[in-house]
């Protein structure tokens, strides 16, 4: 058999040390000393101090790739410390298009992420992984802007209503760390999420009802998971996600230990925070240590 690329080597290398440190947070009750961060190794990007509303030290530029998939990043890759970027994969809700999105979408790339978007709204996983599959190929390919810029060890998804329903689709693939849907609208079953997990539903929304969000939520029980209800929040009450959503991922791909608290541990932020007007975790979710 033909030896393995040295980056795929890497990369399975670095997802067996963090199968390990997973399996150390999922220990339960006390001397849980874990991290449910999804990749194995830190990142080099520097924190923004608890920021998380508020725009990050990138600027951003975005473009088409002509396939389906707009990618948002910061404009120079590899530089403010982040030595490679994160990426996170977005799709649409129904019958809405990247515009609509633009402004977390932007948000996001700020703090350093690189975010693969779907241009449709299939409602399943298969439009954002062939972004992924895009990115794959750009950062090993010579004279690529992405050209070793792509930390493809740590890989979240989200995404709004139908989008959200096509992260939770997404994350069955093993190169998808962690999720973030937002009042997702999932066909597929929460059970078979394989990363943390944050599943916010809004507390007046009609057409994905909370309910409907806590189904999908209270399946996933075999990874650390959280239900985030925002507090008067309709279908559209994105904009007040844009910092909750900012940190999760922080902390999951960057390793930003500011961020960890907001959702973790016995006294975490969120958990008495009235911006919710309901915040739920599973025992596993329970389970992950505070700062």
């Amino acid at each position: 058999m033909a030896s393995l690329p040295r980056a795929l080597k890497r990369r399975r290398a670095s997802r067996a040390v963090g199968t390990v440190l997973a399996a150390l947070t999922l220990l339960a009750a006390g001397g849980v000393t874990g991290t449910t961060a999804a990749g194995a190794t830190s990142s080099t990007c520097p924190s923004v101090n608890g920021q998380w509303d508020a725009p990050g030290p990138f600027p951003v530029s975005s473009a088409s790739n002509g396939r389906g998939t707009t990618v948002f990043r910061p404009t120079d890759l590899g530089t403010l410390g982040c030595t490679t970027h994160p990426v996170i994969l977005w799709n649409n809700g129904a019958r809405s298009g990247l515009d609509r999105y633009a402004p977390l979408l932007n948000h996001l790339a700020s703090h350093g992420f690189i975010v693969a978007a779907a241009e449709g709204n299939a409602g399943t996983g298969g439009p954002m992984l062939r972004g992924l599959d895009y990115l794959t190929t750009e950062n090993g390919r010579a004279g690529s802007a992405y050209q070793g810029k792509v930390d493809l060890a740590n890989v979240g998804a989200t995404g709004h209503s139908f989008g959200g329903g096509a992260a939770v689709d997404a994350s069955a693939d093993p190169r998808v760390d962690t999720i973030a849907p937002i009042y997702p609208l999932a066909f597929g079953s929460g059970s078979r999420v394989r990363g943390p997990a944050v599943f916010y539903a809004g507390q007046n929304d009609t057409i994905v009802p909370p309910s409907t969000v806590r189904r999908t939520y209270s399946q996933a029980t075999q990874v650390p998971a959280i239900y985030a209800e925002q507090r008067g929040a309709d279908h559209y009450g994105i904009p007040g996600l844009h910092g909750p959503v900012t940190a999760w991922f922080r902390f999951h791909l960057m390793r930003d230990e500011q961020a960890r608290g907001l959702y973790f541990g016995p006294n975490c932020t969120y958990c008495s925070s009235s911006f919710w007007s309901v915040f739920e975790r599973n025992p596993r979710a329970k389970a992950v240590p505070g700062p």
